[in-house]
Parts: C-alpha cells; sequence; structure tokens
C-alpha cells in the first residue's frame, strides 16, 4: 500500500480498521484513523487518497463525514487539496509513529478503537488433539543432543528434513532431505523467495483471486503483478499460456487454492507443467492447503515436473494440517536453489525452532492421520455452514470448494461496504479486493467455515 501512488478505497478501508470510537464524532475519529496511517508510514508523502464518494461507499458513512475528515486532515498539515487533482497525503516527518500493519491490518498501540468481536477474516484452524500428545511426548534424549550445540540449523533440523522429503515421495516426487529447506511458516517461505528470486520491475505473475500473502510479498519486492485469471475450474491455463512468454516467474496454489477452494484437474495439472516447461518459466507452487481436502478425491499430487531441471519450487507448511501455533513451513526446489534461498533465510533469521521442528517430524509421521481428522472435522462444519447460508442468504453463489477452510462467495452486492457494516457491529470478515492483484473482486468475501454453527450462523447474520 505504501508504494501505490493511488491510494484504492477498499485497500484504504481495510487498513483503516475498526476505526470508530464511541467517544467522539464519526468525522473526527475518521481523521485520527488517517492520521495514524500517515504518521506510520503506511500512506506515504504524496499519496493520493480517494475521492470522498468512494471512500464513504467503503466505510458505509456519508460523503460530509469524508469531508470533513479530510479538512481537518488537511488543517492539521497531512493532507493538501489542489481542484482536479484530488487530495495528497503530506507527511510530517518530524512525527512519530507507532503503528503496525499486520496482514493486512492496521494495530495501533494505545489505540481505544474496540476489536472484532468474532474474527472470520482469517481461515487459521485450531489444533488437532494430536499436536498436544506430541508436544507431551517429545523425546527427551534426542532434545539433550540439540541442546548440546547452538540451536542453530540453518536449513532445518535434519530429521524433519528427512520426513518432510518422505511426505513428497509418498506423493510421487521423488526427493532427498538435501532439497529441503525448514522455514518458520510458509509465509516465510512466500517472502523468501520473493526477495530473493525477483528484482524491482520484474514480471510476476499471480491468481485473480490469489493469496494475499503472496501478493504483497512480491509488491514489496518490486514486482509488475499481472493477474491470470482463476476460473470455477482453477487457473485459466490459455491465458497464462498467451502471458508466460514474457514473465520472470509464476506463483499459484493448483491445489486447494486460497480463496477459492479449487483443485485443477490431473489433466490441467499436467497441462500447466507443460506450460512451465514450454517457456522456461521459474513457478513457485504454493502447496500450503493443499492437505486439507473437502471432496472424495483426496489429496492432489504435486505439479509434475516440467522437462526443464529446477523450473518448480514447491512450498509447504505444517500449520494449516496441524496447527497455526507450530511455525513451521518449508521449501523443494533443487540442491542450488536450496543452498541460495539458505544463506538468504540465515541472513533473516538463523534458523526456525528446534522444538517446534521436533513436534512436527513426528506429526509429519502420523500425517495421513492428520489428514484423516481434519477431512472429517472440516466437512462436517461446511455441511453446517451451506444449511445456514441457504436458510439466510439464499442470494449468494459459491463454486463448492474441494479444499481449504473458506468459502469464496459472490455476494451480489458491495462487499465492502458490506464487510464494513458487519465491522461495526462486531464481526471482521475480508472483503475481495485484499485478495485482488488490482483491487478487484468487489463483490466477493471469504467465509471460513469451520467456526461452531451458532457462531457462524451469528456472524451470517450481522452480514447484510
Amino acid at each position: 500500500m505504501a508504494r501505490a501512488e493511488h491510494v484504492d478505497s477498499a485497500a484504504l478501508a481495510r487498513l483503516l480498521g475498526g476505526w470508530r470510537a464511541d467517544d467522539m464524532p464519526l468525522p473526527h475519529a475518521l481523521a485520527d484513523a488517517l492520521d495514524e496511517l500517515v504518521a506510520g508510514n503506511v500512506l506515504v508523502e504524496g499519496a493520493a487518497l480517494p475521492p470522498q464518494r468512494a471512500l464513504a461507499a467503503a466505510l458505509g458513512v456519508s460523503r460530509g463525514t469524508v469531508a470533513e475528515a479530510y479538512a481537518e486532515l488537511a488543517a492539521r498539515g497531512r493532507l493538501t487539496s489542489r481542484q482536479g487533482s484530488g487530495s495528497r497525503v503530506r507527511r510530517d516527518r518530524s512525527a512519530g509513529g507507532g503503528d503496525h500493519v499486520v496482514d493486512g491490518r492496521l494495530a495501533s498501540f494505545g489505540s481505544t478503537r474496540r476489536l472484532a468481536e468474532l474474527d472470520l477474516s482469517s481461515g487459521a484452524l485450531p489444533a488437532l488433539s494430536l499436536v498436544r500428545e506430541a508436544v507431551s511426548a517429545v523425546d527427551l534424549c534426542e532434545l539433550d543432543v540439540y541442546l548440546a550445540g547452538d540451536g542453530y540449523y540453518a536449513a532445518g533440523l535434519p530429521r524433519l528434513r528427512a520426513v518432510v522429503a518422505e511426505q513428497y515421495r509418498a506423493q510421487g516426487l521423488p526427493t532427498e532431505a538435501d532439497q529441503i529447506l525448514v522455514t518458520s511458516g510458509s509465509q516465510q517461505a512466500v517472502w523468501l523467495c520473493a526477495s530473493s528470486l525477483v528484482t524491482p520491475g520484474d514480471e510476476v505473475l499471480v491468481e485473480e483471486p490469489g493469496y494475499r500473502g503472496a501478493i504483497e510479498a512480491f509488491r514489496t519486492a518490486g514486482a509488475r503483478l499481472t493477474a491470470v485469471p482463476v476460473r470455477a475450474d482453477g487457473l485459466d491455463l490459455d491465458h497464462l499460456d498467451r502471458v508466460a512468454r514474457r514473465a520472470a516467474l509464476l506463483y499459484c496454489q493448483p491445489a486447494a487454492h486460497n480463496p477459492t477452494g479449487i483443485s485443477l484437474p490431473a489433466a490441467a495439472r499436467e497441462r500447466l507443467s507443460e506450460i512451465v516447461g514450454r517457456h522456461g518459466l521459474l513457478t513457485i507452487e504454493d502447496r500450503s492447503c493443499a492437505d486439507l481436502v473437502l471432496d472424495d478425491r483426496g489429496v492432489r499430487p504435486p505439479l509434475p515436473d516440467p522437462p526443464g531441471p529446477g523450473l518448480v519450487i514447491r512450498i509447504g507448511t505444517a500449520s494449516k494440517l496441524l496447527w497455526g501455533g507450530l511455525r513451521v513451513g518449508w521449501i523443494r526446489a533443487e540442491r542450488p536453489m536450496i543452498k541460495r534461498l539458505t544463506q538468504a533465510k540465515a541472513a533473516l533469521d538463523l534458523a526456525a525452532p528446534v522444538l517446534d521442528q521436533m513436534v512436527t517430524a513426528e506429526l509429519l509421521t502420523q500425517a495421513d492421520r492428520a489428514r484423516r481428522e481434519r477431512t472429517r472435522r472440516l466437512r462436517a462444519h461446511l455441511a453446517d455452514a451451506v444449511a445456514v447460508l441457504a436458510e439466510r442468504r439464499p442470494a449468494w453463489r459459491w463454486t463448492p470448494p474441494s479444499g481449504g477452510t473458506a468459502l469464496w462467495i459472490d455476494t451480489g452486492t458491495d462487499a465492502v461496504a458490506l464487510a464494513e457494516r458487519a465491522r461495526r457491529r462486531g464481526v471482521l470478515v475480508t472483503a475481495g479486493p485484499a485478495f485482488s492483484p488490482a483491487n478487484a473482486q468487489r463483490s466477493r468475501i471469504r467465509l471460513p467455515f469451520w467456526r461452531p454453527v451458532d457462531q457462524f450462523a451469528q456472524a451470517v447474520d450481522l452480514l447484510e
């Protein structure tokens, strides 16, 4: 966001978060919230704010409220306004800032803004029962071996790398332990790839809609993002074939795509591999959600290797299947690439936590059991959620997901405004533009369905 010259109204609404305050008028509260974004350098010098009417629609307030807020910011010296060119940020560099942006939401230290009571902005799952068992059964003799050293295993614990490699072999992809780099979650893996493999100005192909963490990672790396549409049957391969020849890299999620939950059929995966090989297109296959299966076809295997060596880098994680509190992900690639990315990671955080890796290595030996438990639970929650939506939101439409934890819903209305109204009622959901490199998908929301049915129904009642 800080790099954009023109700030989109939907993106700004997401950054503002729960900006309303019970103890002050709306224009003043909005001015304070915008001021914080400027002070924290989230909105940079010269950035053009949205037109008053567009921001008012996104926030669900009157145009007059936005006009008064802009006028107050101008009086504070935070905005400059010119006829025909709109309002642009003017940042006082002497002002301090105590704000952080986390996952697209503003977190202000000392803020009096009320947090959402029901957070449906994330599809992250609670831990499986296996996690507690594995933590309780940590092998202290094995731990003693690690305690005798400094604990810095730059590429990951040897045992965990071997277990992950075995997982890939079981899915039909020959892999050795030295082709695995352990990361602190799959998000770090995405950022490592983006920062190491992309130079400013490179054209990177991303899905539309797509995983918002990857969109931000490549945007931060200075890439020029080109959207490849995701249709009801998955990535538009005809479109990909047309744009692949000029791109530096493709990022995609062929299995249990986030946010749609769609998985490419086997024939389409073969064709995707063929396109990658024919164009020599470096490709990141993110399989973070591939273990979360909802249909009867099971876990989709990795993308077949194209003829060109080293073209596909694969990302995985334990956080989706097992528990988000286990910050363990990995990258599977050819050895020279693993060496390059290991050096980049070591400069970032030295190594992933040893105890998390020990627990994850043990749990991955029970991956089939974990997948069965997750599938059973997710299917039950999905059936409950679909029944609630059929009764209370019959006009909403979505493609039945083959995997994942959420529904990608077309509300048929302005989802940005809908999300803002829900926020005021204590429900936090993410509207479609967050998953779009072009801030499109404005009628869509991602709605996680894994919560207890009474909580899900309560949230849906407030989404209107």
